[in-house]
């Protein structure tokens, strides 16, 4: 119950600061950090703003399982990479 109490403290905490300081510099901190397809350019505010305080909150009381799935995802990422490439280089022949 501790856990879940210091979850929504948290969540409620980035949530208000992220909503209330969008324009003043957290926008243009997440276009920089995105990918073209992803960048807000200062639009979807809610959204980002909820999405931001789910993975502050989650990182900040299970910090390993956010490690642990970054980790995840990146050797997944690199094997899809070597795959891909392999596999455009077979097609080429």
């Amino acid at each position: 119950m501790t856990i879940l109490l210091i979850w929504v403290i948290a969540f409620a905490l980035i949530l208000y600061f992220t909503y209330a300081r969008w324009d003043k510099g957290v926008s243009q901190g997440l276009d920089k950090m995105l990918p073209a397809v992803l960048k807000s350019h200062g639009e979807s505010r809610l959204m980002w703003a909820l999405v931001l305080a789910v993975l502050g909150a989650t990182t900040l009381v299970r910090p390993v399982d956010i490690l642990l799935v970054v980790l995840l995802l990146a050797i997944i990422g690199v094997i899809v990479v070597k795959l891909a490439s392999w596999l455009a280089g077979k097609s080429t022949h």
